[in-house]
């Protein structure tokens, strides 16, 4: 594969778009019937039960079925054909595990990943998420706000912007051995983008502990954004007074800006964002703006021009 200059580089450029295209055929048609069967995918390290509460975070609309899930993945980490991270991802190894927080609050800690799941109840959320490459998914996640992880560490007032880092670990994760992307994988938020109720780090799903090609042992989500916002295997999360660079923005800003908000309206350079395709299912659906969770979030981007601040 030839990899094009940071500059010059795009998501969906990292995967052959004939390969591209002819892998969401299959996918489209062979979902419905579990795809980790069909893929032939190699089974990973036994995912544990975690105990999870309900909430009110839901939709009405068919979940995806746990194989797509797991196995029709962005992880560039492991690959850039969507199949790769199932086939890849058995190198991470995801305990022991630890989270700094630090940066612009009054109590940085360190955390490991299993201390932090027990101190925050893990609840159950059923999100809608979309890709900026067009497809969709619906997904039950299972984790905690990340609202009460930084109110345990107390903002300063000075804190305007939070900014994540993943893991760098060539050895574990191979596709770091590459150039597209500057590693480690960064990505940011606005601190009331952070604060919101919905956002979440999800540390499992469909009521088991994450897959190592989902992001293990602990992601980033944020429902009304492109998945590519939602950062995976996350080793550092820091409050910032000026907006941090993040990962996509860096490689080519015009295509992937730093807000990222589901819009309908404003097509990527390349393609259209009005609709979406379902992964399991067959039709296409209608993009809704913000996602669908437009009343929780609008307020956020009061007085912004969502077009201009992509």
């Amino acid at each position: 594969m030839l990899i094009r200059h940071a500059a010059d580089l795009s998501e969906n450029d990292v995967t052959d778009q004939g390969l591209y295209r002819r892998r969401r055929e299959f996918m489209t048609g062979g979902i419905a019937m579990g795809s980790a069967g069909l893929l032939g995918l190699p089974e990973l390290a036994r995912a544990a039960p975690l105990t999870t509460v309900k909430s009110a975070y839901t939709v009405d609309e068919p979940l995806t079925p746990k194989d797509a899930v797991s196995g029709y993945n962005n992880f560039y980490e492991f690959g850039t054909d969507k199949d790769e991270p199932a086939k890849n991802a058995g190198s991470l190894k995801p305990r022991p595990w630890t989270v700094v927080v630090d940066g612009l609050c009054a109590k940085p800690q360190r955390f490991d990943i299993d201390a932090l799941i027990k101190r925050f109840p893990i609840e159950e959320r059923i999100y809608r998420h979309r890709c900026v490459e067009a497809w969709s998914m619906v997904i039950p996640w299972n984790g905690f706000a990340l609202a009460a992880l930084l109110n345990a560490v107390q903002p300063t007032a000075k804190a305007k912007f939070v900014s994540f880092t993943t893991l760098l670990d060539p050895k574990q994760m191979p596709g770091q051995n590459e150039n597209y992307v500057p590693w480690p994988y960064r990505e940011g938020l606005r601190l009331d983008e952070a604060m919101n109720p919905l956002t979440l780090l999800a540390v499992g799903l469909y009521g088991e502990t994450l897959p190592n090609q989902n992001g293990a042992p602990i992601r980033l989500v944020v429902p009304w954004k492109y998945g590519f916002k939602g950062a995976k295997s996350i080793v550092k999360i820091s409050l910032v007074e000026n907006q941090p660079q993040t990962s996509w923005n860096m490689i080519n800003a015009r295509e992937y800006g730093f807000y990222s908000n589901v819009n309908p309206a404003v097509d990527h350079p390349r393609w259209s964002q009005a609709s979406e395709r379902r992964i399991g299912d067959f039709f296409r659906h209608k993009t809704l703006p913000f996602n669908g969770y437009a009343d929780q979030v609008v307020k956020l981007y009061t007085g912004m021009d969502l077009k201009r601040f992509y």
